[in-house]
């Protein structure tokens, strides 16, 4: 018996534990709100807000506001600049900050505590125990995943900020480790191209690559193709034990990447130049048939992209990688081939507004066992790092329960967002980057729409009339850089060709009055009241022009 089947056989243990739980799962949620509330009472925000007082579930709410980045975005400016009982009490180490893209024209740095670590890699260790429950051919196979560095910046404390995933992988304990082929070191290489060229360069030598794990599908379409295009620097590359990346530029490697590259057995080099001569390709399928799992977003926009994963990668299953943000993982999927997950109900807190409630004054909040199956719901989280009834903006629908906890299904972000490659654009700095695209070009302010278009690699499309026509492709190119401004997530995907450019469509003259007319026609309103939305839909624009745009997307 194998290191890992026994390390599997001792573990597994948990997954029954925390579905025995679910049928208590209401009091198991109570008790989660109650110990995030302990471990902030001391902080500054837990005075100001009097956690201390909180006695029942009406207090909490009363007590503390549904909130979004920007009410806790002082505090958090403090915990950045060294003062740590802002946020949090004495018991809760801060270790990071996940930096990610914020409502407004500033990043969202993300407070990362051990305790948030912990909930978060408990979560995936269920995810995991359960896909090996499911796949007990990977106790046998090696792993590979594509995390990110955790160490990009640093804060004025000294701080890091960066990916989560990145320091869950650098401390996976070394049982959970040795199965990984590529190690974390990978993701602190800055050219996207090349950590991609070194993660193939560093997978390709396995026979037995099992499981494939990253979030975003796109990413695993890039690097198909990527392998495609440079198999004969890949391939010369296996046989001398170097690594020349794309380009001819240099990339200093760290030195445990380095030991990493040596030349790689003559059978397997030969095994995959036949690839290349019998297929007249590089394609993850023939590279790796031993394949089982692939582990990537299935639900939301992205969903687009699977099927395109399936052709590069093969007949292996699907596993959803679960609903999970900077600010909290949210739902564990618990089988093959389905977007729905179990909601992570032991590590964070939740409550649900009804999607026809949001925005309302008074809207209705219902706890996780309260929700009705086939509605959906915005998602409100209280987590380990600091945020209290936090709208991540996140809308779900529930498909069905296991005991008292709901199963969740991701469907799209919030209204006056966009998320076609994991940039989460919001109206806010759609508008801001228009507004500020016009000063520069010194033309008065005209109604456009920037419109997500969904193909192989997705771009937005900047819906314009006529008049708007003679310095539209300037007025695209200035709001790329703008928005790349604004949008740390926005500007990586631009980069890394995850996202093509910003495209030019007209539609016909007099079209945004059209939609002005229907729009308050069809909700109510004044001429007064009415905002022209700078960030719309292709369903949008088809609804309210028809078939008279010029333009097609």
């Amino acid at each position: 018996m194998n290191g890992r089947w026994l390390y599997f056989q001792l573990q597994y243990p948990r997954v029954r534990r925390l579905l025995a739980a679910a049928a208590r799962g209401q009091a198991v949620q109570t008790e989660v709100w109650r110990e995030k509330v302990r471990l902030a009472a001391e902080s500054l925000f837990g005075r100001e807000h009097r956690l201390g007082s909180i006695r029942s579930r009406e207090d909490f709410r009363r007590q503390l506001p549904i909130a979004d980045f920007e009410y806790y975005r002082p505090y958090v400016d403090q915990v950045r600049s060294g003062r740590h009982d802002a946020l949090f009490g004495p018991k809760s180490p801060l270790l990071m900050f996940a930096l990610t893209s914020g409502t407004t024209e500033k990043p969202k740095l993300i407070p990362v505590t051990s305790q948030f670590v912990a909930s978060y890699k408990r979560g995936w260790k269920i995810w995991g125990l359960q896909t090996h429950a499911d796949h007990r051919d990977l106790l046998t196979k090696d792993y590979l995943h594509l995390a990110s560095d955790w160490q990009q910046s640093q804060t004025p404390a000294g701080t890091w900020c960066g990916n989560i995933s990145g320091l869950a992988a650098e401390t996976r304990p070394a049982i959970v480790r040795r199965p990984f082929i590529v190690p974390p070191q990978v993701a602190k290489i800055r050219d996207w191209t090349h950590r991609q060229y070194a993660i193939l360069r560093l997978a390709l030598p396995s026979r037995q690559l099992g499981m494939i794990i990253t979030a975003n599908p796109l990413t695993l379409i890039k690097l198909a193709e990527l392998a495609d295009q440079e198999k004969e620097s890949l391939l010369r590359d296996l046989r001398d034990g170097t690594i020349r990346f794309p380009g001819g530029s240099e990339t200093t490697l760290d030195p445990l990447l380095q030991a990493r590259i040596k030349r790689v057995e003559r059978s397997r080099v030969r095994e995959l130049e036949e690839v290349a001569e019998r297929t007249g390709s590089f394609l993850p399928r023939d590279l790796w048939p031993q394949l089982s799992v692939v582990a990537v977003w299935m639900g939301g926009p992205v969903a687009a992209f699977v099927p395109e994963v399936r052709r590069l990668y093969g007949p292996c299953a699907f596993r959803d990688h679960g609903l999970s943000a900077s600010e909290g993982r949210m739902t564990i999927p618990m089988r093959d081939e389905a977007n729905a997950g179990l909601l992570d109900f032991t590590s964070n807190y939740y409550e649900f507004i009804p999607v026809g409630e949001y925005g309302t004054e008074q809207p209705t909040v219902l706890e996780a066992h309260e929700l009705i199956e086939g509605e959906s719901y915005y998602i409100l989280l209280t987590n380990s790092g600091g945020l209290f009834r936090y709208d991540i903006r996140d809308v779900v629908q529930c498909v069905g329960f296991e005991g008292q906890v709901p199963l969740l299904s991701f469907l799209h972000k919030g209204a006056h967002c966009a998320n076609v490659a994991g940039e989460k654009l919001t109206e806010y700095q759609v508008a801001s980057a228009i507004h500020r695209s016009f000063e520069e070009l010194q033309r008065p302010l005209a109604p456009v729409m920037l419109v997500p278009v969904m193909e192989q690699i997705p771009y937005y499309a900047l819906m314009v009339e006529p008049g708007t026509r003679p310095y539209a492709q300037e007025l695209a190119a200035k709001l790329d850089a703008h928005l790349a401004e604004l949008n740390c997530e926005y500007e990586d995907r631009l980069r890394t060709r995850r996202l093509l450019a910003t495209r030019v469509r007209e539609v016909p003259a007099g079209s945004w009055d059209r939609v002005r007319e229907r729009k308050i026609a069809i909700r109510g309103g004044s001429q007064e009241q009415y905002k022209h939305s700078f960030l719309g839909s292709a369903e949008e624009i088809e609804r309210y022009l028809s078939s008279s745009a010029s333009g097609t997307l």
